[in-house]
């Protein structure tokens, strides 16, 4: 038999200041926007309530296990992602290296994403917010073209915020705006973690807490919104013959791996600053139980939202066919309601059906808006900003928005940065002796 890796004694290492500060830590780098528009997302298209049956198996056999080995690897060896894969064995450094090389790439594509966030948090003070009214044209004769023919919403998202190019091949310039966006989130990321976990400890207590401040908040407003019955009623009606597809499991499995960030080297990095007998097994547990819970509440004002867009949606489709029947049939106003709606069309067809078939209404479902699936980027910069403004208040609901959506990705932008940081010191690349300062501007 092998010998057993040695494990090291005591040594320099810093240590948190207390045990919620490092629970607080790992619920934050493994909380972050895949709760709040992934998981909705998921749970939309795999049968509501259905999903969580897979999602929550994947959690028992998958989630709590490898959660569990990572926070022992890193507090039992004291070290970081590629220290301890060496340590075990040399021929699984590579792992190690791999977690190194992940959490530089999800840290460049974190603060990607913190860009866009602090672009439309900064244009949140607007009045009226920027992405509810198209612009006009250069003649000022009516409203820009390419935003009448799309939405003001998307016209904002493509063209003032990213400024797309037609086609792939072209690369397109530097927008300015990006870039002082993109050098203030490098700069905060930068002043959180310039002493390591000195002061990401202290910054936590912010970034992982006010995320669910806003959310309760939202929540409370969420409910009170019309359509917010039918967004949850659309979010945990189960459809169970989803079941059957090996997709839903595959999904689920997915999600917690993605959600719980691991194997990306910051949860063996924040563990290795524990004391060596620390009770990792219930803080595997806590964390992974709390992020669980955080997708499942996060989903309740999502879906209310989502609710809210769809009816309102579903009214204004009706108002503008009720408008054209009035229009149509010379009607008086406000004879046909929309709680009428249905039995004057069902008159209609029966008695004038070339004149209603001649004015080529849209068909309104209500179930057909609920069933319009967006993640990612588009749920919160297309979706939610859509209906952010249809509500009171739109100003602040937007700003709270999107300090969220912040604190999330910077509290999560820790782990990944700890997973970078920590391999490059203990391989010597960049000297001890250095002022930390300057070693986390380095990195």
């Amino acid at each position: 038999l092998s010998a057993a890796p040695e494990i090291p004694k005591e040594d320099g290492r810093p240590k948190w200041d207390n045990k919620f500060q490092y629970i607080l830590s790992c619920i934050g780098f493994a909380v972050g926007l895949g709760n709040v528009w992934r998981f909705p997302y998921l749970c939309q298209i795999h049968g509501g309530g259905a999903f969580l049956i897979p999602y929550f198996i994947a959690l028992l056999f998958e989630g709590i296990p490898l959660l569990h080995l990572e926070l022992a690897l890193g507090q039992c060896l004291r070290k970081g992602s590629i220290g301890a894969w060496n340590t075990i064995s040399p021929y699984l450094g590579g792992v190690g290296v791999g977690s190194w090389v992940v959490s530089v790439l999800v840290s460049l594509y974190y603060n990607t994403v913190l860009t866009w966030v602090m672009w439309y948090f900064v244009n949140s003070f607007q009045e009226p917010l920027p992405w509810s009214v198209c612009p006009l044209n250069e003649n000022r004769t009516g409203f820009n073209e390419e935003c009448y023919e799309s939405t003001a919403v998307n016209y904002f998202w493509y063209r003032k915020t990213l400024n797309i190019t037609p086609d792939i091949t072209e690369s397109g310039t530097l927008q300015w705006w990006l870039i002082l966006c993109l050098a203030t989130c490098w700069a905060i990321v930068y002043l959180c973690t310039i002493r390591g976990i000195e002061t990401t400890g202290k910054a936590i207590y912010v970034t992982a807490i006010f995320p669910y401040l806003v959310l309760t908040i939202f929540l409370i407003q969420g409910l009170t919104l019309p359509g917010a019955t039918d967004g949850l009623i659309y979010l945990f009606t189960p459809n169970l013959t989803t079941l059957k597809n090996p997709r839903v499991w595959l999904d689920a499995a997915t999600q917690i791996f993605f959600s719980l960030s691991l194997a990306f080297g910051g949860l063996i990095a924040f563990a290795s600053y524990n004391p060596t007998k620390n009770d990792c097994e219930k803080d595997a547990v806590t964390v992974a139980i709390v992020n669980s819970m955080t997708s499942l509440y996060a989903s309740i004002p999502v879906f209310s939202v989502l609710g809210f867009k769809a009816t309102t949606a579903y009214w204004d489709c009706l108002d503008r066919n009720i408008v054209s029947i009035i229009n149509e049939f010379d009607l008086p106003e406000e004879s046909i309601m929309r709680q009428n709606y249905t039995s004057w069309i069902s008159f209609l067809n029966s008695s004038h059906p070339e004149k209603i078939a001649g004015l080529k209404l849209k068909s309104c479902n209500l179930q057909e808006f609920l069933d319009q699936s967006v993640s990612g980027t588009g749920l919160a910069f297309i979706v939610f900003t859509q209906a952010i403004i249809l509500m009171p208040g739109s100003q602040a609901w937007a700003i709270l928005f999107f300090v969220m959506l912040f604190s999330l990705g910077l509290s999560s932008m820790f782990g990944n940065i700890e997973g970078v940081f920590t391999p490059l010191l203990e391989l010597r690349i960049i000297r001890k002796s250095a002022p930390k300062e300057l070693l986390s501007g380095k990195v």
